[in-house]
């Protein structure tokens, strides 16, 4: 499966580095693709990521992750080949200084995307924790949750399974609109490992009453 990532920072970089090594190729989306910078990331990605424009990289990959800072979504997913393609939105819509979310209660950032990526599948995933944990997604030896939710039972699938290739433990929020409840989740995990002195190195898990916990 060839993915492909919008925002080459440290969501991007992790999740791309971590799919690479699974054995899935990977272009990495840059304005400039032959620049230092992407060619360091390419090289620490190993030999199945590749740089290259953004609009190569969609028209090129059956999947595509969108990590870009918020208030440089919509203009990074305007005018791209999006229809019948897999978009998983991983972005949060954050005020500034994390003093709350641009959408709550009655739409989302992921309803936004899907509006302003007319055609493409999206799925919202890889938003409710930091690039820290996607680097190693196992504590105490067992994988931490990652939420997901769509619209889309196919591309809900195929994320599923990067997320299992990237070492989460993947569980289904449901609808795309359950998006409005994932985003406000993901403020909870910021809140509490930059504000509230948890640190980052916290993950939440989903257990079940006949889970065996490995501590």
């Amino acid at each position: 499966m060839q993915i492909g990532i919008l925002g080459s920072g440290n969501v991007g970089g992790a999740l791309g580095r971590r799919w690479a090594a699974a054995g899935h190729p990977v272009l990495f989306a840059s304005r400039e693709p032959d620049s230092p910078r992407m060619a360091a990331l390419v090289a620490a990605a190993g030999p199945l990521a590749r740089a290259a424009t953004a609009a190569e990289t969609v028209a090129s990959s059956d999947i595509v992750l969108l990590a870009t800072p918020w208030p440089a979504t919509r203009d990074a997913v305007a005018n791209l080949p999006w229809e019948g393609k897999i978009l998983i939105d991983a972005t949060n819509p954050l005020l500034p200084a994390l003093a709350g979310l641009e959408f709550a209660n009655t739409t989302s950032g992921a309803e936004q995307v899907a509006a302003w990526a007319p055609g493409a599948r999206v799925v919202k995933a890889f938003n409710t924790i930091g690039y820290n944990i996607m680097e190693n997604p196992t504590f105490h030896g067992a994988p931490v949750t990652l939420l997901y939710c769509g619209d889309d039972p196919a591309a809900k699938a195929a994320v599923r399974s990067l997320a299992a290739d990237a070492g989460f433990a993947p569980e289904d929020a449901g609808r795309l609109l359950r998006a409005r409840l994932l985003e406000p989740f993901a403020l909870l995990w910021i809140s509490l490992a930059m504000l509230e002195g948890y640190g980052r190195d916290i993950a939440f898990s989903l257990l079940r009453r006949n889970d065996t916990m490995v501590l």
